[in-house]
């Protein structure tokens, strides 16, 4: 195969400020969190020298800590001294790789997208976050001019540490935005009130940069395309903005972000509830604002074959990849080589931006169980010192990362599965509406397993003598768990299927079309993508969809940007929603009336011609097989939910764990 002719728009190098790029890749600045206390720390070199060796020509790095007011633990160090010699090594471990470092200059300003309140925040003007409602102390003209002159100081220390450049991040609802945007900059001095006005801390830095670093380092600008706020920045303001920054040419590349820090935050990682590459349209009317500076296309990028059309339409000059490099590094490198096939994809699952947002922990991801690995690159498992016989009891995500790992470590791996196609629930939630992506994860992991020469016994509810029979030497148990029964059901109603859970409900959905007449009701206990998903699902096909929950609000137990866009469907859909109330079991459910209450006052209230009723719980380990396997002397490693239930980013990575260690 010839594979220089494969991708050869993306392929193609590339000079940027006299700087050679071998190709058209850009990984787009991600957020790790694997800074310490300020510091660089090996983890975080291994990051993104992983992505280098993978085949990124240029690396966007997260926001650096590059004016003495930055303290959060998490951001590297750079207004001092303190980091130069790690610089220097981190510096080193990507440009040896024949990739171009760069670092974020950014600022979040007023934007907060945690719970609470940020007492320590500067702005624009003492005007209210749209999301957090933090009100930040407004920079004043000579804190601006020190902003400005620390930002420029700390990027010439990265020049001197082997840097190649920084990105001014101007878009997302951070600083610079704030800056930039009407909504948000009301001042009456040279900083604010006209286009002028609003771009001039900008102009600004990018003159002070200049100054300090010399036109041969880097200085790429992400700007606002448009931020879904009312009176905030739309394309035609973008425009302008682009225009005013670009026309001198100063900047070497542009890129184009969406959303702010309000209802709009989701739009910055867009999702699998609407299309690929959802910027493009946007990218394309906003190329002739920027004065003929390189452009760069961000956003839902996921496949090779796409991006290099966006490269050779000439939509952009470069493709800046985020989550897509995160799940695999080796990308690019996999795509040259003809394995495009091999790529774990991206799943838009915005896990990723949960672990660091949320949880407050290093990046993690659902189909990478091997983020930041000195190993990570392209890897395949080394072969074990003794063959063993292993069962894999659940085909779900967890356990068929636990099948083929263990198989290409050369282990006779047998996988038991209820069902007669592999993925368990996840291949569930990837037929209902947004989750089609998922598939990926467990497509990847059947292959593989194949490969390695797994045997598979599909449509088997595998008993303990089935798996005893094997003469197994360790049985991973992934069977999942099951959604328990809310305690308003009477045990009758349960058991004869009436009210099923809302998974079993699915499963006899999918593949109807014809309309139903009434309203389906689900019982939320959840809180997570599955439950919305499939209400989406009942609301294509029934006249009323109510949801009713316990707590005070929906999809608690998802990231904020999920949270968003299941809250904004949920209203564009019109499905109802309920919420202090639980269902109340009377004899008016044969009539298609259900009633609630509210959890505190015990208020009553009806939902009338009801057609369907699921309820959707937590849910127990299904691991009744421990016990008998156990007794015959097997070692049994139970992962994923049959461990306790969570999500896909614990089922691979306890999957992964457990195949190496066989």
């Amino acid at each position: 195969m010839d594979t220089d002719s494969l991708y050869p728009s993306l392929l193609a190098p590339f000079t940027l400020a006299g700087k050679r790029l071998r190709n058209r890749l850009m990984h787009a600045s991600m957020s790790t969190l694997m800074g310490e206390n300020g510091r660089v720390t090996d983890r975080l070199i291994q990051y993104h020298a992983n992505r280098a060796k993978g085949g990124a020509a240029l690396i966007v790095t997260e926001p650096l800590g590059m004016a003495p007011h930055q303290k959060v633990p998490s951001r590297v160090r750079v207004w001092n001294d303190d980091n130069v010699d790690a610089l220097k090594r981190w510096a080193d471990a990507v440009e040896s790789e024949d990739c171009r470092l760069l670092a974020q200059v950014q600022d979040p300003g007023r934007g907060r997208h945690a719970p609470g309140r940020n007492p320590d925040a500067v702005g624009a003007c003492a005007l209210p976050d749209d999301l957090s409602w933090t009100v930040p102390h407004a920079l004043t003209i000579d804190e601006i001019r020190r902003l400005i002159d620390d930002f420029a100081q700390s990027a010439h220390r990265l020049q001197r540490c082997g840097w190649s450049g920084v990105e001014i991040s101007a878009g997302h609802g951070h600083l610079f935005h704030q800056f930039l945007s009407p909504w948000s900059n009301h001042r009456n001095d040279q900083y604010g009130g006209d286009l002028e006005g609003r771009t001039r801390l900008i102009a600004e830095l990018v003159v002070a940069l200049r100054a300090l670093c010399s036109r041969d380092f880097i200085v790429g600008l992400k700007l606002p395309g448009t931020d879904g706020v009312a009176g905030g920045i739309g394309p035609a303001e973008a425009a302008r903005i682009a225009t005013q920054l670009t026309h001198s040419r100063e900047v070497d590349y542009v890129c184009f972000a969406q959303g702010s820090h309000a209802r709009s935050l989701e739009l910055h990682v867009p999702d699998g509830h609407g299309p690929r590459a959802p910027y493009l349209p946007l990218i394309r009317e906003l190329r002739q604002a920027v004065s003929g500076v390189p452009l760069v296309a961000l956003g839902r990028i996921t496949d090779p074959a796409e991006a290099d059309r966006i490269i050779e339409r000439g939509d952009a000059e470069f493709v800046a990849l985020g989550r897509a490099l995160v799940t695999d590094p080796a990308w690019l490198a996999k795509a040259a080589r003809g394995r495009a096939h091999d790529i774990r994809y991206c799943v838009s699952c915005n896990t990723c931006w949960d672990t660091i947002v949320t949880q407050h922990r290093p990046i993690a991801c659902d189909n990478n169980p091997r983020v930041a690995a000195q190993d990570e690159v392209d890897w395949w498992p080394q072969r074990a010192p003794v063959c063993r016989r292993v069962a894999v009891v659940g085909a779900g995500v967890a356990g068929m990362e636990a099948a083929w790992v263990a198989a290409a470590r050369g282990h006779a791996v047998t996988v038991f599965s209820a069902s007669g196609e592999i993925g368990g629930k996840t291949r569930l939630h990837a037929l209902l509406p947004g989750g089609e992506a998922l598939a990926s994860i467990y497509d990847y992991q059947h292959a593989a397993a194949l490969r390695a020469g797994a045997r598979f016994e599909l449509g088997v509810t595998a008993a303990a003598a089935d798996v005893i029979a094997l003469k197994p030497d360790v049985v991973v148990l992934a069977s999942g768990a099951r959604m328990l029964a809310p305690g308003w059901l009477p045990r009758e109603i349960r058991d004869a299927g009436i009210i099923p859970d809302l998974r079993d409900a699915m499963l006899a959905l999918l593949g109807h079309t014809a309309h139903q007449r009434g309203t389906a009701v689900i019982f939320d206990m959840d809180h997570t993508e599955g439950t919305y998903a499939a209400a989406e699902l009942l609301h294509a096909l029934f006249d009323r969809v109510v949801l009713i929950t316990p707590r005070e609000s929906f999809a608690q137990d998802t990231a904020l940007v999920t949270r968003q866009g299941i809250v904004r469907r949920i209203h564009e859909k019109r499905i109802e929603t309920i919420v202090f109330a639980e269902p109340r079991w009377s004899g008016r459910f044969e009539d298609g009336v259900l009633e609630y209450a509210n959890v505190y006052t015990g208020k009553a209230g009806v939902i009338e011609d009801v057609a369907f009723v699921a309820y959707s719980t937590p849910r127990a380990p299904d691991d009744a097989l421990a016990t008998p396997l156990r007794a015959a002397g097997i070692d049994v490693r139970p992962v994923g939910d049959c461990v306790t239930a969570r999500g896909i980013l614990a089922a691979t990575a306890e999957g992964h764990a457990a195949g190496n260690a066989i």
